[in-house]
């Protein structure tokens, strides 16, 4: 026997010790151990959605018995990967498109356990007023994750200067998919927390709404905002064999509640928000 084969019969069999254990309720005592686990630690990206859990969950679960430890990130992807190896109790920085895209693609065992406010992807500009003052050749700087490049172009034809194919499938729209471009606008795709940097070298940058407003820019700055859909709305991610221990039940709880709604209403207005806290 190889002594790889000899290590895959081992976990095999570690598995099956596991499982038995917990089905005659020998697992009680991991159980005790996640119902009184009082230290969480949670990511998020820079701006709205740091700031969010800073100034609106984290004195929640405080109240509750909990010590909360904030990591911040700079970038969509590093968030997720510290979720699934453990680094990370839980994160909250994505909507449910690029969730979704992300774990499949990375075969993550992750699941959203609530949604919460996002602050709107907007247009903005340093040369331009509007987007009535578009010019033939603008150059437009938009993210480059899929999910947030369909985003940012539908936003684009919504204010009426592309127009995409019809056929196909509005969360994959990538420019190949353009069919009407009369101002023969340039996509210039980059990395989403760079997008605030690109103002000085485009007409137009499409940022996501925690990275305008962490770099200084306000909402109101943008020459236009979009009307987020629900599957825009940011989620609440933990692993899979977290979402029913009492501390996600927990978490959960704290973005429903009526005091997390008065912070949103008070410091995060005109953030797209969840019926729940409407």
């Amino acid at each position: 026997m190889t002594s790889t084969n000899r290590r895959s019969l081992l976990v095999a069999a570690a598995t099956v010790a596991a499982i038995s254990a917990a089905s005659f309720g020998l697992g009680s005592t991991a159980l005790a151990q996640d119902a009184g686990k009082k230290q969480l630690v949670i990511g998020g990206t820079a701006g709205s959605n740091i700031d969010q859990l800073q100034s609106g969950i984290v004195p929640l679960l405080q109240k509750k018995g909990y010590k909360v430890k904030l990591v911040e990130f700079n970038d969509y992807v590093q968030p997720n990967l510290a979720l699934a190896d453990g680094s990370l109790d839980a994160n909250f920085f994505q909507h449910e498109v690029y969730f979704n895209q992300f774990k499949g693609d990375r075969k993550l065992d992750l699941v959203a356990l609530t949604q919460g406010p996002i602050a709107p992807m907007g247009i903005y500009s340093k040369t331009r007023k509007s987007l009535a003052e578009a010019k033939p050749g603008d150059r437009i700087a938009l993210p480059n994750d899929a999910s947030n490049l369909a985003r940012a172009l539908l936003l684009v034809q919504q204010a009426g200067l592309i127009k995409v194919k019809a056929d196909v499938n509005p969360l994959r729209i990538s420019e190949l998919d353009v069919a009407e471009n009369p101002h023969k606008l340039k996509f210039v795709p980059l990395d989403a927390a760079q997008l605030p940097r690109s103002l000085d070298d485009v007409q137009f940058a499409i940022i996501n709404g925690n990275f305008a407003i962490s770099s200084g820019l306000k909402l109101t700055d943008a020459v236009t905002l979009e009307k987020t859909p629900d599957h825009y709305l940011n989620i609440v991610a933990v692993k899979t064999k977290d979402k029913d221990t009492q501390w996600a039940k927990d978490l959960a709880e704290a973005f429903h509640s009526a005091d997390f709604k008065k912070v949103v209403d008070t410091k995060f207005a005109g953030y797209a928000k969840p019926a729940f806290l409407q």
